[in-house]
């Protein structure tokens, strides 16, 4: 019987993995020339993760440094905001988290996969619609929790998740994070007057 794989040297693999990936994109990816990096086999990763989308999409799911984790953890800590003001507040918590510099490293190879999944959905299509999916999902409890209708709720979720997606990725190509900070403040002066769940 084979002997299954060990979850240490796995996690391990998945972290220098990430990195490799972040340096180098996948546009270009070969198994042989990673694996040599990582000073293992193209086997041995095959052995692991099964595919090489596969170990790509793992590696970018364990970074315990992703914003959506976070934001988790601060629903948890602090529960749902219970009123537009606080929304806001916890909205702008979200955003300065992709402030740290390890987070926007990570930045040019999501992008580099969504246009891949566009391109080639059946490789990296499920990555980023997960991504996105999982913002969604978040920021309708957020949104049901205030009061809104499960219809509008997802309505505002949408709006929100979408343009801060936007407004992440237009300074990869002219460096203007200030612009994008400014522009998602803007935003939510534009978004919060329709937060009110009587309106």
């Amino acid at each position: 019987m084979p002997r299954p794989p060990d979850p240490a040297k796995r996690r391990d693999l998945l972290d220098r993995i990430r990195e490799y990936v972040v340096r180098n994109g996948v546009a270009d990816l070969s198994l042989r020339p990673l694996a040599k990096a990582l000073g293992t086999s193209d086997r041995m990763l095959l052995y692991y993760f099964g595919t090489k989308e596969r170990m790509v999409a793992e590696a970018l799911d364990v970074y315990e440094r992703r914003p959506l984790l976070r934001t988790r953890a601060l629903l948890e800590a602090t529960g749902p905001p219970a009123s537009p003001a606080d929304l806001r507040r916890f909205v702008e918590e979200v955003w300065r988290q992709f402030s740290d510099p390890h987070v926007r490293a990570t930045f040019p190879l999501y992008f580099e996969i969504m246009s891949a999944s566009v391109l080639h959905p059946g490789r990296y299509g499920h990555v980023m619609r997960d991504i996105v999916t999982e913002w969604n999902l978040l920021y309708t409890s957020v949104f049901r929790d205030l009061g809104m209708t499960e219809e509008r709720a997802r309505t505002q979720a949408t709006l929100l998740t979408d343009a801060s997606l936007g407004l992440l990725i237009a300074p990869l190509a002219d460096g203007h994070w200030d612009r994008a900070h400014k522009a998602f403040h803007a935003l939510l002066d534009c978004l919060e007057p329709g937060w009110q769940t009587t309106a």
